[in-house]
């Protein structure tokens, strides 16, 4: 199936809490997760810490249906703290298994500096699992490097994991 085009990427809106929850657990896996599989009842996908405004949307254009959520990249300061004001951190990023290959996660990454760079940011950090192979070559062509490691961090499916710090600086 040839791909869609990709439109701009968009600040999320409350209206897509469903379908952002829809994408979350379609595209759970233990490559990245640390939670346990999602069960019902779901919780919401926007709470008083997961607000719309920390995430920028992904959609695709799909002849005959309009917009297609193709993923999502969620941004957000890692602490309340002043004196760590002038970073921002990705706590998520996920794209449907029919928009992968098609550059939907670096136009999110991408859209992700623009805005940490317009909120004052002059730097983005990110903690991805040790055995996530493809997460970390696409930030490492992204800029992104390796800033840290907390071995054996988490203890998944019979075997220990890394926790794995990187961080970029973002141009002006």
């Amino acid at each position: 199936m040839a791909p869609f085009p990709l439109r701009p990427v968009r600040r999320a809106v409350p209206g897509d809490g469903d379908a952002l929850g829809e994408l979350d657990r379609a595209t759970w896996s233990t490559l990245h997760a640390v939670q346990p599989r999602p069960q019902p009842p779901y919780e919401p996908f926007f709470d008083e810490r997961h607000r719309p405004e920390d995430v920028l949307v992904a959609e695709t254009d799909s002849p005959g249906e309009g917009p297609r959520l193709a993923g999502y990249i969620r941004i957000v300061p890692p602490t309340p703290l002043a004196c760590n004001a002038h970073v921002r951190q990705i706590q998520g990023l996920a794209v449907a298994e029919r928009a992968r290959g098609q550059g939907v996660a670096r136009a999110l990454l991408r859209a992700s500096f623009a805005e940490a760079r317009r909120q004052g940011a002059n730097r983005v950090t990110l903690r991805v699992l040790g055995h996530n192979a493809p997460a970390r070559a696409l930030y490492a062509a992204e800029g992104f490097v390796v800033e840290g490691v907390l071995s054996g961090e988490f203890f998944l499916h019979g075997r220990y994991v890394d926790d794995v710090l990187m961080g970029r600086p973002l141009a002006p």
